[in-house]
């Protein structure tokens, strides 16, 4: 967060009605957090992209402007090899945490009731 981003957009909100001050609210409360932004929609991301882009950049090592996401959901392509024996003693149970949104809908940040 620069004063130059809150100056451009404080006040003003994605195409879904989410505020800026709602995607920076996270971390305002927990500065201490890794992250503290999250989008409240697909359009958030470009509509407070100077505040996104460089957290992305930061965040994933990735050139946004030269690399494309591409999801590839074929479980037979993973590679995982087997955990040595005493690893695998080690493991009493695990979670997988899959988030996920329908396209048109708003994410976390911006989900009402309505």
């Amino acid at each position: 967060m620069t004063q130059a981003v809150w100056d451009e957009y404080h006040g003003k909100s994605d195409p879904h009605g989410v505020s800026f001050e709602t995607c920076i609210f996270s971390g305002c409360q927990n500065p201490d957090s890794g992250i503290g932004c999250y989008a409240g929609s697909k359009e958030g991301y470009d509509t407070f992209k100077n505040l996104f882009i460089p957290v992305i950049k930061e965040y994933h090592k990735v050139d946004v402007d030269t690399q494309k996401h591409v999801s590839d959901m074929d479980h037979n392509k993973l590679n995982c090899p087997p955990f040595s024996e005493e690893d695998a003693k080690m493991i009493r149970s695990t979670r997988i945490r899959v988030g996920r949104n329908l396209d048109e809908y708003p994410l976390g940040p911006g989900v009402t009731k309505d």
